[in-house]
């Protein structure tokens, strides 16, 4: 049970009393009324295959407030796409699953390229941007949850306390973020928000000064969470990165539209554990070295556009800062770990601080030689004036593979 602490600069959201889920939905139920409800599922189609998915399938299928759900999927075959289909067909509720793989989505994704105006990377965040697209262009929900499609240990209260905030027409926020404590099966997980975000928004406020921006980024109990909501019209100017800083961009891009009494985060779930990606320590390109590099780009990158100036020596400052920062949080995570009887490997946790330092490095090199490259995928406001029928192609692209490819 959380206590009703208020950290930093947004408002957070306890679980101060563990209300059962029925008393919640009946709530949401209530809202709909008032604001239709969707949820966006980004999914690779080997998830269908794993163990979350179908337990998050079994809990779906009792949640009696949902308007509609929006499954993207990626890395499928028509054969899969066909299995997909299957799968998602046992949910009460409208659905419609995006091929992103196939012919017709592909097609308008090629146009878009054409203009410049498509996602540069294959990806979680080129799935979740198509999906927000077919959402707008669908026009049939107001308040959106997005989660992970991997929670080992879901269960349909983590949805119901997501979307609350935003389907609640007495509250006022735009956006809501997820966070849980991460930690499952006798040990503390989460490394790359431990060991890199928290430690290098502490070392950029060392080295760059107070900024309000970092403030607002260090007040989220968990900024990696894949887990977050919004109403529609957040939709519309959002930019977001295309690689593993999707969550860094989209809290960034939040901090740029709306003001800090429109965000929120809340407390979803008192258990949360999901696949684990491997620190690929000999490999930048995968794993969390690859995550490292793009959230610390992310970073940068947002700092620059408000007039922070980088140098190859304010990285090797930062570097040094860091490292500093990270060791200590070490120690503070082994302390914790041992009275809580928690195992703890101290020996891989300062590995992988020393491999985060060496990658913030290198975000700061790539950084410094690319200063043209365009991080964001255009908002789908500024997609829609350059190709005014991108939206209705969008529609009529997913209800023709839903046609031609359903099981009879």
């Amino acid at each position: 049970m959380a206590d009703f602490y208020q950290n930093g600069i947004i408002t957070t959201l306890h679980n101060l009393a563990d209300r059962p889920v029925e008393d919640l939905e009946a709530e949401l139920v209530g809202f709909s009324k008032a604001r239709p409800m969707g949820l966006l599922l980004p999914s690779l189609y080997s998830e269908l295959e794993g163990e979350a998915m179908p337990r998050i399938l079994d809990h779906l299928t009792q949640v009696p407030y949902l308007e509609q759900i929006v499954i993207g999927l990626d890395q499928a075959t028509e054969d899969q796409y066909r299995d997909a289909l299957k799968f998602f067909s046992r949910l009460p509720q409208p659905h419609r699953v995006l091929w992103n793989d196939g012919p017709r989505l592909k097609a308008i994704d090629e146009e878009l390229r054409q203009m410049d105006l498509a996602p540069r990377e294959l990806g979680k965040g080129r799935n979740v941007w198509y999906c927000m697209g077919y959402l707008l262009a669908a026009d049939r929900v107001e308040s959106i949850a997005l989660h992970d499609c991997d929670v080992l240990t879901y269960d349909r209260s983590l949805l119901a306390r997501l979307i609350y905030p935003v389907a609640n027409p007495n509250f006022n926020y735009e956006f809501c973020k997820g966070f849980y404590a991460r930690v499952a099966n006798g040990k503390i997980n989460g490394r790359v928000s431990r060991l890199l975000v928290t430690p290098l928004l502490r070392a950029l406020k060392k080295t760059q000064g107070d900024m309000e921006y970092l403030n607002y980024m260090d007040s989220f109990r968990y900024p990696l969470a894949g887990e977050f909501s919004f109403r529609r019209d957040v939709l519309n100017d959002l930019r977001i990165p295309s690689d593993w800083g999707l969550e860094i961009g989209v809290l960034s891009e939040m901090h740029r539209n709306y003001a800090n009494n429109r965000l929120c985060q809340v407390d979803i779930a008192d258990n949360y554990d999901h696949k684990h990606q491997k620190l690929s320590a000999d490999d930048a390109s995968a794993g969390l070295s690859r995550m490292s590099i793009d959230i610390s780009k992310a970073l940068f990158r947002k700092l620059a556009t408000r007039g922070v100036v980088f140098s190859s020596e304010s990285f090797r400052t930062l570097k040094a800062s860091y490292y500093r920062v990270a060791l200590d949080f070490v120690e503070t995570y082994h302390n914790d770990a041992v009275m809580n009887g928690l195992e703890y490997d101290l020996h891989g946790e300062e590995r992988a601080v020393e491999l985060f330092a060496e990658n913030i490095m290198k975000a700061g090199e790539a950084f410094l030689d690319r200063p043209m490259e365009r991080p964001f995928i255009p908002s789908w406001s500024r997609v829609s004036s350059a190709m005014p029928t991108v939206r209705d192609r969008l529609l009529q692209a997913v209800e023709e593979d839903t046609a031609e490819y359903a099981p009879s």
